[in-house]
């Protein structure tokens, strides 16, 4: 009886719509992904082009865009200002965030109890990884810049990048812990170690390849990021090499933003050189990033042990 009622309902289905439906996702699919590739392909040979146009009509100096400061004169108007600066922010973005979002995650991991509040805050978290970046522009900017009186300095650029990343790694950090065996764990506690010893010596040395990868892949995106820098108070014309968190400094993207708009069509070359300058550094992130992790995948075996 069963046998027959179930012929009978592969009867019912139209196999040939359900066919031609999944076709038509999976086209659909395909068509999107490659004209998503197309529109970035095209993208950066338009970026490409104009830098090689911007190099052979201008005569640019290559030594003295990537060591100079900027100027009002386009002749002699460099980049290097601006490297070293988001250099600066990079490492003090990286410092503030990454202890903040792991010893988060290690705590609604490990420690907070499996309950509706936990849930809540772990559902939130996500939700504040797609908050638009100016947001932490003008709360940083409220609070940080003009009531802490802190300034348009380079930490204050920092918090309001850290502050844009951290929902990103502490998530990222979450399902790298998750995803650590139950049985790591069990052995860790067979041998006699405690709590706090089983998360620093064998859990977090088995997620670190997925906590790296997603603090690097933050970071990448925080590099990019101009809403922030501008809420901030930054430099358009970064005039001098920033010395330190408190030096005033104007970043690879916002000293890019501010070629964009000059008259000149040679700051619209130093634009495209500029960006050309980005994405080779993004380039390096992301394969540091993949280097990372390869390494600790294949270390893993001699770190984890307690």
């Amino acid at each position: 009886m069963s046998t027959k009622r179930e012929s009978n309902f592969l009867a019912d289905v139209d196999l040939t719509r359900e066919k031609l439906v999944n076709r038509l996702f999976y086209g659909t699919l395909v068509v999107a992904s490659v004209f998503g590739l197309v529109m970035l392909v095209l993208l950066i040979a338009d970026v490409l082009w104009e830098a090689t146009q911007a190099l052979s009509t201008f005569d640019i100096d290559i030594g003295n865009f990537l060591t100079g400061t900027s100027s009002s004169r386009a002749e002699q108007a460099g980049f290097g200002a601006s490297i070293l600066a988001s250099l600066w922010l990079m490492a003090l973005t990286a410092v503030l965030a990454f202890f903040i979002a792991v010893g988060c995650a290690v705590y609604l991991v490990e420690y907070a109890p499996e309950n509706r509040t936990t849930r809540l805050i772990e559902a939130n978290l996500a939700n504040l990884a797609g908050v638009p970046s100016i947001v932490y522009g003008l709360l940083v900017l409220a609070l940080i810049v003009n009531d802490a009186g802190l300034g348009s300095v380079i930490l204050a650029g920092a918090i309001a990048l850290a502050l844009l990343i951290v929902p990103i790694i502490i998530v990222a950090t979450i399902e790298s812990i998750r995803a650590v065996p139950s049985s790591v764990r069990d052995g860790s506690y067979a041998m006699g170690a405690t709590k706090w010893q089983t998360i620093r010596r064998v859990v977090l040395p088995q997620a670190m390849p997925g906590i790296l990868t997603g603090t690097i892949l933050a970071l990448a995106r925080a590099i990019g990021e101009t809403a922030p820098l501008i809420m901030v108070g930054t430099m358009l014309h970064a005039t001098r090499y920033p010395s330190g968190p408190l030096s005033s400094f104007s970043a690879m993207p916002t000293q890019i933003y501010n070629w964009t708009y000059q008259a000149d069509r040679m700051f619209n070359g130093l634009a495209a050189l500029g960006i050309v300058v980005l994405l080779l550094f993004l380039v390096a992130m992301y394969a540091l990033a993949g280097y990372l992790r390869n390494r600790y995948e294949t270390d893993d075996g001699s770190i984890s042990n307690v």
